[in-house]
């Protein structure tokens, strides 16, 4: 692969490739096909979103299909607990009781995953749904008054540490397919032993831990395949960021804790594209009772933060409303 990936090293490259080969898949093909993401809500948050230039993050256990988590969790034990002993020789040959350590840790850390990890949740948004969206996607997020905004992706997968939240690619596997690809990762790593010795145990420990870590937060069980997720995921406690603050706002009647991600560029830090007229590539309004008194309040508030030809830019789904 190109090594300009984002501006990422070749050799960070490659080592994504060995410990996150599906993340590094969809993130290549992501970057280079130039496809955009989509994030489905009301069309009240979209103007929250805008106008306060910030992109909430719920917590995991608030959001709609909470168990997630615990479904990662499951697929993870249960494949390391059938791989353990390959495991345990791959990685305990090239540093002696490494595995050991990298377990203790990571099972410290897992009831801080479960319980402070915020996410925000976009899709992978296709040419073909430019004029009306995702009819399940609208169903599930949209409400009475449902917008999608596209997004171009590479402000939210160039690599930068800016914000200390991380976007990531949803694996849609069951258990049994969970299983098979950890034993396919373990292939990768017996293949590239050498180059993974070469970080030596500490940086081994970091990267497997991130490894479990992305397991844990980002595998869904495939029925939910169609919605295409990815997610940005922040956990304050494991790595806090001085950009990303905390709000207490009620959501449904229920109040509860989120963070807020600021749409503001730092270039120093190569977050770049990320202001409201850089990264929205545009936005639909959804099959609703008043679709265009909410796009000619969308245009209205996009041309205030500056985004030119703002009225080419919202556009409505014609999918049929059904009450």
């Amino acid at each position: 692969m190109d090594q300009t990936l984002g501006g990422m090293h070749a050799d960070h490259l490659r080592l994504l490739e060995i410990f996150h080969p599906y993340a590094y898949k969809k993130m290549a093909h992501a970057y280079f096909s130039q496809s955009r993401f989509v994030h489905y809500t009301s069309a009240d948050t979209a103007l929250r979103i805008i106008q306060g230039e910030q992109v909430w993050m719920r917590k995991s256990t608030c959001m709609n299909d909470f168990m997630e988590i615990d479904y990662g969790l499951d697929c993870l034990l249960e494949a390391y607990k059938r791989s353990k002993d390959r495991f345990q020789a791959i990685y305990d040959g090239m540093f002696p009781g490494i595995t050991q350590k990298l377990q203790d840790r990571f099972n410290g850390w897992i009831p801080n995953f479960r319980n402070d990890t915020y996410i925000s949740c976009i899709s992978e948004h296709d040419r073909k749904e430019d004029k009306i969206g995702r009819l399940s996607m609208w169903r599930a997020y949209g409400g009475a008054a449902g917008v999608a905004i596209v997004l171009k992706s590479h402000p939210l997968i160039n690599p930068t540490d800016a914000l200390r939240a991380y976007t990531s690619p949803v694996a849609y596997l069951s258990k049994d397919q969970f299983i098979a690809e950890f034993e396919i990762f373990l292939d990768g790593i017996e293949r590239n032993a050498e180059l993974v010795k070469h970080l030596g145990e500490e940086g081994i420990i970091d990267w497997m831990f991130e490894v479990f870590r992305m397991a844990m937060l980002c595998n869904k069980h495939p029925g939910f395949a169609e919605e295409q997720e990815w997610r940005i995921i922040y956990s304050p406690t494991f790595m806090a960021s001085q950009r990303i603050k905390p709000d207490i706002v009620s959501i449904g009647g229920v109040p509860q804790k989120i963070y807020k991600i600021p749409l503001k560029n730092e270039p120093e830090e190569n977050l770049v594209g990320i202001k409201v007229p850089e990264i929205i590539d545009s936005i639909i309004v959804g099959p609703t009772q008043f679709p265009v008194e909410i796009r000619e309040a969308l245009v209205e508030v996009l041309s205030i933060k500056g985004m030119q030809d703002a009225a080419n830019k919202v556009v409505i789904s014609d999918i049929p409303l059904r009450n």
